[in-house]
């Protein structure tokens, strides 16, 4: 059997790693108990989640045993890698309603059964009772300040301002991966790359203190062509609860990827065969929207199952083939086309709708719509529906 390691390198996952000869040879020689850890700062993953659950999952599937540890405990902190300011705190009783929300999407990926079967931690079993000083005598003495302060994580946040309070969460995180070395044998801590410094921080505290061997790796951050993290839509972030970003919308954001993009979305969101990938996105002209379908359905068969995978492909299918039938419905109540963009919420605000309008993105079945046309009149209301265009690539049916 193939290592995993060179499955995760093949399709693109691993993006930093520490003593990775070693830790590519124990792969292959013995079943490895890793983790990942999820801040449960929301009710819902996003596709920032995505990847290290991808990697969680080939894991798994060449026998080795993940650990998905909701930070119970850190989520009340708040991890300052990456943000400008301090995080919101949460309560308890917010934290563990995420964490149940999150077990359950990551159940698609995931199995918590068997022989190797998914372990479930928080972390706030061990941190919320932890005595202050024993804590630092015992773990704060291995971190050296004057080291931390050149972490990536505390950078951005130097000028700003720092809190003492988040400065402990590099200390959490490696204690965290203390506590399950020493209660599951875990060996190795998998996560995204902004992640490298207090990951780290963890492989360094288990070596210099319990004398083991310990890894961490970092996966690929999902970037457009711009550099930028892809995930954000139209509405916001790119949830996989549909209740925060329907099927459809979930659908036609990967319907839309960029062309360039379109292969390392299929291997990292995605379990194709290498071959088929490569065969797929081999093309660079209208070929391509075929792998761009096929990417959509992968990946919303994955996060929402196949029967609302195939509605959103003809759905999809249906808004551009004029099907208004099958289309995405909005039942309206409102009485000018306006206030129906917000409602349906293919415009964030009156504003938004009216610039809309007035650059002619907008149309009512075939007709073009002004800023004199807006009102809904009493003919359109009678013949019961019609089709809302927002530019080529939005369709709503409109029904009353």
């Amino acid at each position: 059997m193939k290592n995993v390691y060179d499955i995760l390198q093949e399709r693109g996952f691993i993006k930093q790693t520490v003593y990775g000869d070693d830790l590519k040879e124990l792969l292959s020689k013995e079943s490895v108990s890793f983790y990942v850890g999820f801040d449960p700062t929301a009710d819902s993953l996003h596709i920032g989640h995505y990847i290290p659950i991808m990697a969680m999952a080939w894991m798994q599937r060449y026998g080795h045993r993940p650990i998905a540890l909701f930070g119970g405990g850190t989520g009340m902190i708040g991890d300052p890698s990456g943000r400008s300011d301090m995080r919101q705190m949460l309560t308890r009783e917010t934290i563990d309603h995420n964490i149940e929300c999150f077990k359950k999407q990551m159940s698609r990926f995931i199995n918590f059964e068997g022989e190797n079967g998914a372990i479930i931690a928080n972390n706030a079993d061990w941190l919320l009772g932890l005595n202050y000083v024993d804590f630092l005598r015992d773990i704060g003495v291995y971190f050296s300040v004057n080291k931390m302060l050149t972490a990536e994580c505390f950078k951005q946040r130097m000028e700003k301002g720092l809190t003492f309070f988040e400065f402990n969460y590099m200390l959490m995180q490696g204690y965290d991966f203390l506590v399950l070395n020493r209660k599951y044998n875990c060996k190795l801590e998998v996560g995204g790359d902004d992640q490298w410094s207090n990951m780290l921080a963890g492989v360094d505290l288990i070596r210099r203190k319990e004398q083991k061997d310990a890894y961490c790796l970092t996966c690929t951050l999902l970037l457009n062509s711009e550099g930028k993290k892809m995930g954000k839509t139209q509405k916001g972030a790119l949830w996989l609860d549909e209740n925060k970003c329907s099927v459809y919308d979930f659908y036609q954001y990967f319907r839309n990827v960029e062309d360039v993009k379109v292969a390392e979305c299929m291997r990292l969101l995605t379990f194709m065969d290498m071959e088929e990938i490569d065969e797929l996105t081999k093309y660079n002209d209208e070929r391509i929207n075929f792998a761009k379908e096929r990417l959509a359905f992968e990946v919303t068969k994955l996060v929402h199952g196949e029967a609302k995978a195939i509605e959103a492909e003809r759905q999809a299918k249906a808004a551009f083939g004029g099907n208004a039938e099958d289309m995405p419905t909005y039942n309206a109540v409102e009485d000018n086309i306006i206030d129906i963009m917000v409602g349906a919420g293919i415009a964030k605000s009156k504003s938004e709708a009216r610039r809309l309008i007035e650059g002619g993105g907008v149309s009512i079945d075939d007709e073009k719509l002004t800023m004199d046309t807006v009102s809904i009149t009493p003919e359109l209301r009678q013949k019961g529906s019609f089709v809302l265009h927002k530019g080529k690539k939005v369709h709503i049916n409109v029904k009353f």
